[in-house]
C-alpha cells in the first residue's frame, strides 16, 4: 500500500529479539491496551514496507541509570545496520552520572537526539536530576519526553514552560500532541510555546473534532507523525490523519517536513 506522501515515523520504540516479547507485554500491562505487535526491528520495517514509511525514528527507554549505556549501545548498531530505514534518538535517565558525556558519546555514533519517558523512568521533569539532561542536550540535540499522563505527575504539560524558561535554547518534541491523556492540559501550558508535538497515542482516545482543534492550537509546522510502534498499527494511524481533509501543504508538513527540519536531515 502507497501514499502520495514522503511518510516518517517519528515515534517508535524497538527492542533486542531476546526481551522483545516480555518489553512489550510490559507496556501494554502499563497502558492497558493489547498489544499484537513483536516489538522488534524486523517487525517494525515489515510494517514501514507495508504503507511506504520510508524512515522511522527508532527509542528506547532505560528504567534504571545503570541500563543507559547498554540500551544505547543496541540502538546504535541497530540503528547503524539499518541506516538507510531508521535514525534513532539515544536515553538517559536522571540518576546517571555525566549525562553530558553520554550524550557526546551517542550523538558521535549517529544518534539524532535524546528521548526521555519520565513515567516509566521513575522521576519527575522538575528534578534536579532532570535538569541536568536537559543542559546536557540544550543547543545540542533535539530531546523527546513522553508528555503527559493523568495517573501520574512526573511528564505534565504543567512541568514544560519552566524547563523551556530554564533552557530556551532546547529543541523539545512533547510527544502524544503534548500530553497523553491530558490533551487540555497540553494546549493551556504548550500551545504559546515553541514545542514540536507528535500525533502518537492520540486518534484512539481523542475524536478527530477535538484532533482538528488540537492541530489548529499548535499550528501544522510543529507537528510530526508518529506511530508510537508497537502500541498501534501504521495504516490506521496514517488513515485517521488523512481522514482530517487537511491541506496537502500541511500533510506533507507533518508526514515528513517537520521532521526533517528537527533533526536538520534530508532524504535521498
Amino acid at each position: 500500500m502507497g501514499y502520495p506522501y514522503t511518510i516518517l515515523d517519528c515515534h517508535t520504540h524497538i527492542y533486542p529479539e531476546k526481551i522483545a516479547a516480555k518489553a512489550v507485554k510490559s507496556i501494554g500491562d502499563f497502558y492497558d491496551i493489547p498489544m499484537d505487535r513483536d516489538g522488534t526491528v524486523a517487525d517494525l520495517l515489515r510494517q514501514a514496507d507495508q504503507v511506504g514509511i520510508q524512515k522511522s525514528l527508532a527509542l528506547a527507554v532505560a528504567v534504571e541509570a545503570r541500563q543507559v549505556e547498554h540500551i544505547n549501545d543496541f540502538l546504535i548498531r541497530t540503528v547503524n545496520e539499518h541506516a538507510d530505514r531508521l535514525w534513532g534518538f539515544g536515553t538517559l535517565h536522571a540518576d546517571m552520572e555525566n549525562p553530558g558525556q553520554e550524550v557526546e558519546r551517542v550523538l558521535k555514533a549517529g544518534m539524532k537526539g535524546i528521548k526521555l519517558h519520565p513515567d516509566m523512568q521513575h522521576f519527575s521533569l522538575a528534578d534536579p536530576g532532570a535538569d541536568r539532561l536537559f543542559a546536557a542536550c540544550e543547543g545540542v540535540c533535539p530531546m523527546m519526553f513522553h508528555t503527559g499522563d493523568s495517573r501520574y505527575h512526573n511528564s505534565n504539560p504543567s512541568l514544560i514552560p519552566g524547563i523551556l524558561k530554564r533552557h530556551p535554547r532546547l529543541t523539545l518534541i512533547c510527544a502524544h500532541f503534548g500530553g497523553y491523556s491530558e490533551w487540555d492540559e497540553a494546549v493551556k501550558y504548550l500551545a504559546d510555546t515553541n514545542v514540536y508535538v507528535d500525533t502518537s497515542s492520540t486518534f484512539f482516545a481523542v475524536p478527530n473534532e477535538r484532533v482538528l482543534e488540537l492541530i489548529a492550537a499548535y499550528g501544522e509546522d510543529r507537528i510530526l507523525f508518529g506511530t508510537d510502534f508497537p502500541m498501534w498499527r501504521a495504516i490506521p494511524e496514517i488513515q485517521n490523519l488523512l481522514s482530517l481533509r487537511l491541506s496537502e501543504t500541511a500533510l506533507q508538513k507533518i508526514f515528513s517536513g517537520n521532521l526533517l527540519k528537527v533533526l536538520g536531515e534530508t532524504l535521498d
